[in-house]
């Protein structure tokens, strides 16, 4: 077990997972306790009616600063002063004037700080323990995916609150989903170049308190509100049966480079927070492209890391964490390190045992794309996934591609000693085109962004639909309805643990944005309307889910190896070597062999192409029986006999 160090001695009824920097409310008062080993002196500054009271911290061992302030409770707003050298050339940044966060604050309300009273007790409710073979994973943001829900009270839209209301926790349990994947839920701010630009940010990849959830998604308030109904929403999310993950963004915080403004870290202790260049400490070294990276080799950090985490998962329930530029967890000063001192730290440590760990495998440093090379019990984004099959569905690529992503990734896994569930396959994710806008767009229109449209990656794909961009065309939509429908049906049925956009079931468009980093309005949210065409993708979604879910063959815990399947091309025929590389065959057959599940034969037949074709079917005693078919809009198969001979698709 890698050493990482400890905050300062724990009080003997404090739980493990509560940080033991921060506040913490006592009889008589609160304990004020930070870290900074490079500052003169450390104050907490609290209201004294329209004055402010400061009262000094005493330093200890390790930098830890502290000191018992009577007549303080629950509800009462601090921040802190740090007094020393103001050098930037030599990365320092102590600026007395400015009031900081603490970094350990549990709720912020902005331009305030708040001080909470700890809980007594772990608060997540029972846990569903979703099997990762089970687990179907659901991205989404909690503001956008409630703002336009017609059953949600207008109060409740757009928060914890609405998230947890009895219409939206239903559409989650008929959609089928067992965990959603929450945009960053720690308490964000916006970036000062997208203030100026008269925009803020929406995701929330811009973290300012790693303990505290965001209070913009109250709606009881941001005086500590915010933190019991993040409870209470984990609560009723887990007696539906639905895990919570958070997506967590450690690698850099909201306060960019120096000469941004300063909110805590930098104002506290600089050089212990940020990885900062050797040659000259003034300057931030940065592999996130946002300009102030953290150093996870730091022992700050790493305390940092390990106290939110344990706080998220046994103080407010959350189920696992998925990590932004998850590379960054393993970045040592020479590269990156699968046995880095933060990277095993988070696997070994006892408190999170059985949270589920899911990294977004790369960042845009030295050797940083690291699909597949992430340990045990880690799973990651399958980018791999991602793009193969978006290349085969777009015409480029291969079908060898296309089968190697549907059995697993073997080649991408096994070799760390992972299975195929530690594939989370995607095709789409908050960063990029929604599935609707996949395959309608042949551009990003990002103008909104006021970038110039230089911002978010191009994905030209060439989809050959004649038409870029909204049409009325009814056969043009039928094409464009039969890819995402498609679409969808390879990332549900392949091996892995699939992860759904959230409003991909539901033809959500963004109007070609590919980037909504930074839009927070009707173009982002989820549009809970339905249409003929939307109604009937809804239902495609469901039905796949459901099988998905009743069928042991779909979710499997080991690669598809030639044991466990037959691959056909059009003919009936098995695939040879010639075909699998015949960029002009589209159409393949996955037949999951069953016996040794005490199952029935299960065959999948996917058409890539942009034109109908027949398909011969495997010799069956009785035939076979149409469980779904996605060239109809609601992937419902057409009423009548057992299928013997063929099948269009």
């Amino acid at each position: 077990m890698p050493t990482v160090p400890a905050s300062s001695a724990s009080t003997a009824t404090r739980p493990g997972w509560l940080p033991a920097l921060g506040p913490e409310v006592v009889a008589g008062g609160t304990w004020f306790r930070v870290r900074s080993h490079d500052a003169d002196a450390l104050e907490v500054c609290l209201p004294d009616g329209g004055a402010e009271r400061r009262v000094a911290l005493a330093r200890g061992d390790d930098g830890l600063w502290s000191a018992l302030v009577e007549g303080v409770g629950p509800g009462t707003r601090y921040g802190l002063r740090a007094h020393g050298r103001y050098a930037p050339e030599e990365g320092l940044f102590f600026q007395p004037d400015v009031l900081l966060v603490d970094p350990y604050a549990r709720a912020i309300d902005g331009a305030h700080r708040v001080v909470v009273a700890d809980p007594v007790a772990a608060g997540g409710g029972a846990r569903p323990l979703v099997p990762w073979a089970d687990t179907v994973v659901h991205e989404l943001h909690v503001r956008g995916h409630t703002r336009l829900h017609p059953a949600v009270p207008p109060s409740l839209r757009g928060t914890y609150a609405g998230l947890a209301h009895p219409a939206v926790v239903d559409d989650l349990r008929r959609l089928g989903v067992t965990a959603v994947e929450l945009l960053p839920v720690h308490e964000f701010a916006t970036e000062a170049s997208v203030a100026a630009r008269g925009l803020r940010n929406y995701w929330g990849y811009s973290t300012l308190g790693y303990l505290a959830p965001h209070a913009g998604y109250s709606a009881t308030g941001a005086d500590g509100g915010q933190v019991a109904e993040f409870r209470a929403m984990v609560r009723t999310l887990h007696a539906a049966g639905i895990e919570v993950l958070a997506d967590v963004v450690f690698n850099h915080t909201c306060e960019g480079g120096p000469g941004d403004p300063t909110r805590a870290f930098r104002g506290l202790d600089n050089r212990a927070w940020y990885w900062l260049d050797p040659e000259r400490p003034g300057r931030y070294v940065d592999m996130t492209g946002c300009g102030n990276m953290l150093d996870p080799e730091s022992p700050t950090v790493q305390e940092l890391v390990l106290a939110s985490l344990r706080y998220w998962y046994a103080g407010l329930g959350v189920d696992g964490f998925r990590f932004d530029l998850a590379t960054w967890l393993g970045r040592r000063r020479d590269g990156f390190d699968m046995a880095a001192p933060l990277l095993r730290a988070i696997a070994e440590d006892p408190l999170l045992e059985g949270a589920k760990l899911i990294a977004e495998p790369w960042d845009i440093g030295p050797g940083g794309y690291r699909v597949g090379g992430f340990p045990l019990p880690y799973a990651d984004w399958n980018g791999a996934f991602r793009d193969d099959v978006r290349d085969a569905w777009r015409g480029h690529g291969d079908l060898a591609a296309l089968a190697r992503r549907f059995a697993g990734s073997e080649d991408i896994y096994a070799w760390t000693g992972r299975n195929p569930l530690a594939s989370v396959n995607f095709v789409t994710a908050h960063d990029g085109f929604t599935l609707a806008d996949l395959v309608a767009y042949d551009r990003k229109r990002n103008d909104a962004n006021h970038e110039g449209n230089r911002d978010g990656e191009e994905h030209n794909r060439s989809w050959g639909s004649g038409c870029d961009g909204p049409t009325g065309d009814p056969t043009v939509l039928e094409l464009r309805g039969r890819r995402h429908r498609g679409l969808l049906a390879t990332l549900l049925l392949a091996v892995g643990t699939p992860m759904l956009l959230a409003g991909d079931e539901r033809g959500r468009t963004q109007q070609g944005n590919n980037n909504g980093y930074c839009q927070d309005g009707p173009l982002t949210w989820t549009d809970w309307t339905l249409d003929e065409a939307r109604a009937g993708l809804l239902a495609c979604t469901r039905r796949l889910l459901e099988l998905r879910r009743t069928e042991p063959l779909l979710r499997r815990s080991s690669f598809l190896k030639d044991e466990d399947v037959d691959w056909l091309a059009a003919d009936g025929a098995q695939m040879d070597d010639a075909g699998w590389h015949d960029g002009g065959r589209r159409a393949l057959g996955v037949h999951v062999l069953g016996a040794a599940y005490g199952r029935p034969d299960l065959l999948i037949v996917v058409n890539v192409g942009p034109a109908p074709c027949r398909f011969a079917l495997p010799t069956r005693d009785g035939g076979w029986s149409p469980l779904i078919d996605t060239a109809r809009a609601d992937g419902a198969p057409a009423d009548g006999p057992s299928l013997h001979d063929g099948v269009d698709v």
